[in-house]
């Protein structure tokens, strides 16, 4: 608790932020026999970062680390278990039932897989307006015109409506997930990998899709992907996840122009070249991912790390601002 409130004392909103997350952790309980406490899966694990308005922040990291879980923790989707998520300095996690409601149409979510996330009982016409209409965001007498706006917008036409989700296409699908999300006017979005199930032309069309709509619309993304090449097109900041932590963040030609942590140069070692006749110098990470449910003492990758010294096996890594925002956590930028 003497954390927690100072942590809350040490916050200062800054208004060029929509969202503001500080020391976020979501640890899953692991239970035993008769339902006794064996200990926890620590999904994310003091996480700290900002998204200024209209912008995109990337989050990259390899599967199980923990990105997903921490933009639906974001989005109370799941209930945190410590820290803090201002959204333009609201405290998300103080709001009651009632409010939390109100504050939905504000902050949205792009599913992974758009098959399972839209109701194959539902015409996509419906599925589109159903937020809309309980949210009372539109006249009832105007809300058909509304759809049919918001379903051009996203690349889809009127006469879609009355169809299934299971007369669409990988891609289609996708644009019909997008819709139902901005259908509410929100501010702010997390993508949670979602051109990820899609071919390579399909997700280039996906990603200029948003790109549009958030210079139209003023959007603010949180966009959740493994893609590098993606992250890089489509991010303004970028933030590498590590087994429920940050290990750097800052500007993305930052980032992709000079990584600093270890971790960071291994995944964008692997970044496929377009011209074959470039050879870059691959990084291959030794061992396998530690259990989060018994994460390693001191730097969590050290037992993966090609750099690893005698302190990293002990103490965890204090975040350094590297310049311009860059910011890395890695005992090798030690003063």
């Amino acid at each position: 608790m003497a954390e927690q409130m100072k942590n809350e004392e040490a916050f200062v909103h800054n208004e060029e932020n929509i969202l503001e997350v500080n020391h976020l952790k979501k640890y899953f309980p692991i239970k035993g026999a008769l339902g006794t406490k064996r200990g926890a899966v620590k999904a994310v694990d003091d996480v700290t970062f900002s998204i200024k308005k209209g912008t995109t922040m990337g989050l990259v990291g390899e599967s199980g680390c923990g990105k997903s879980t921490t933009g639906r923790t974001i989005l109370r989707l799941i209930e945190k278990t410590d820290g803090e998520v201002y959204f333009n300095g609201i405290d998300v996690n103080k709001l009651s039932k009632k409010e939390l409601r109100a504050l939905r149409t504000k902050m949205q979510i792009i599913f992974q897989d758009p098959y399972s996330s839209l109701s194959p009982r539902l015409p996509i016409g419906e599925i589109i307006g159903e937020a809309v209409r309980e949210h009372g965001l539109v006249p009832k007498e105007e809300l058909d015109e509304y759809i049919t706006k918001v379903m051009l917008s996203c690349g889809l036409q009127p006469y879609h409506k009355d169809r299934y989700p299971h007369e669409f296409s990988g891609g289609q699908r996708q644009r019909i997930c997008i819709a139902r999300a901005i259908a509410l006017n929100p501010d702010f979005i997390v993508c949670d990998e979602p051109v990820s199930a899609l071919d390579v032309s399909i997700q280039a069309q996906v990603i200029n899709l948003l790109k549009d709509l958030q210079d139209q619309l003023g959007l603010t993304y949180l966009f959740i992907s493994h893609d590098l090449s993606v992250v890089e097109h489509i991010s303004d900041t970028v933030g590498v996840m590590y087994l429920g932590g940050l290990v750097e963040t800052g500007a993305t030609e930052d980032i992709f122009a000079n990584p600093l942590h270890p971790y960071t140069k291994a995944l964008f070692s692997a970044i496929p070249m377009p011209d074959p006749e470039i050879k870059t110098d691959r990084i291959i990470l030794e061992g396998s991912i530690p259990s989060p449910a018994n994460p390693p003492s001191g730097c969590k990758f050290h037992t993966r790390c090609s750099e690893c010294m005698e302190i990293c096996k002990n103490k965890a890594p204090e975040a350094r601002d590297m310049g311009n925002g860059h910011v890395v956590r890695c005992h090798l930028y030690d003063k």
